[in-house]
C-alpha cells in the first residue's frame, strides 16, 4: 500500500450549514452541524487515505479534551496520527465555518496555530520510514523543510499546498518538486496567478499549479504548460475542496508519472467534494 505523510495543521473545525449569509446582529439556526478534524494537511490526509493510500498526518495536536475528537476522527477515517506536542494541555486551533448551503460558499474564522508553540528539533527519525510521498502545508515550516531535505534524495513526491504565502516559504518552496498554489498564492510582489507561476519556475520548481475554484486550473512544468477545465456543477459546499485536491493528487502521483494525469483525477475528486455537505460525505460516493 501506498504510504504518505502529510505535515502541518490539525484543527478542530465546527461547520454550520445556512441557507443565507448572516447579517449583523442577526441570529439563525443552522441546517445541520459538524464537529470535524480539519486543516489543509488534514483533509488532505484524509482524501488520501480514502482513494487507498496509507496516510501518516505529522501535527502538534496535545491532550486537551477537545483533542478527543479529532483524535476519534482520524481513528474512523484510518488516518495514523503522529501528535509533536503530546503532552500539551492548550484546546486545538479552532475553526467556526459557516456554509451557503445555496451557493457552496464558506465563511471561515480561525486561530489555527497562532498561540501555539511550534515543536522544535530534535524530530522523530522515523516520520518519513517507508513514505512514497509527501506533502508539507507551512504550518510545520522547521520541520517541513528538514523533512523536504531528506525526501528529495529518495525522488519520491515532495508537494507543498500553497494555499497563501507564509514566512519560510523561501526556504521551503525550493526543496519541492511539485507546489499546487490557490489564487490567493501571492509571494512577495506578486499579484497574479501568471506572476506566482513565474516566481516559483525562478526557484526550479519542477512542477508548478493552481487552482482557481470554479475556473480552469493552470499548471506549468519543465517542458509544457497548460490549463484544464474543471466541471461545472452548482456545489453544495467549497470547504475543503482545495485539501481535498492536494491529497487526491499525492495518491495519483504515486500511481502515475504524468502530471496532467494527476491532476485531472484529482480535480474530479474536489469536484466530487463540492457536492456534498461537510469534508466527509463525498468519500461515501467512491467508487467501491
Amino acid at each position: 500500500m501506498t504510504t504518505g505523510v502529510f505535515v502541518g495543521l490539525i484543527t478542530l473545525d465546527c461547520l454550520y450549514q445556512t441557507r443565507r449569509s448572516l447579517q449583523p446582529n442577526e441570529k439563525q439556526v443552522a441546517e445541520a452541524m459538524l464537529l470535524a478534524a480539519g486543516g489543509p494537511a488534514t483533509n488532505a490526509a484524509i482524501a488520501f487515505q480514502a482513494l487507498g493510500g496509507q496516510a501518516r498526518l505529522v501535527g502538534a495536536l496535545g491532550q486537551h479534551p477537545l483533542t478527543t475528537v479529532v483524535r476519534d476522527d482520524l481513528a474512523q477515517q484510518g488516518v495514523e496520527l503522529v501528535d509533536l506536542t503530546p503532552t500539551a494541555t492548550a484546546p486545538p486551533p479552532f475553526s467556526s465555518i459557516v456554509v451557503n448551503v445555496e451557493t457552496g460558499d464558506r465563511a471561515v474564522i480561525s486561530r489555527n496555530a497562532a498561540d501555539r508553540p511550534m515543536p522544535r528539533a530534535p524530530f522523530p527519525h522515523t516520520l518519513l520510514d517507508q513514505a512514497d510521498c509527501l506533502l508539507l502545508d507551512g504550518h510545520q515550516m522547521a520541520l517541513g523543510c528538514h523533512l523536504a531535505q531528506r525526501a528529495r534524495p529518495q525522488r519520491w513526491p515532495v508537494v507543498i499546498d500553497a494555499g497563501s504565502w507564509k514566512p519560510g516559504f523561501d526556504q521551503l518552496l525550493p526543496l519541492a518538486t511539485t507546489v499546487i498554489a490557490s489564487a490567493n498564492f501571492h509571494p512577495p510582489g506578486t499579484s497574479t496567478a501568471a506572476a506566482a507561476i513565474a516566481y516559483l519556475r525562478s526557484l526550479n520548481v519542477p512542477q508548478i499549479a493552481v487552482t482557481r475554484g470554479g475556473e480552469a486550473l493552470l499548471y506549468q512544468t519543465e517542458a509544457a504548460a497548460g490549463s484544464l477545465p474543471v466541471s461545472a456543477i452548482q456545489p453544495i459546499d467549497t470547504l475543503g475542496a482545495g485539501d481535498i485536491f492536494h491529497g487526491a493528487f499525492c495518491y495519483y502521483a504515486t500511481q502515475t508519472a504524468d502530471f496532467v494525469t494527476a491532476l485531472r483525477c484529482s480535480a474530479a475528486v474536489a469536484t466530487l467534494a463540492c457536492q456534498s455537505w461537510g469534508t466527509r460525505r463525498w468519500i461515501e460516493q467512491l467508487p467501491q
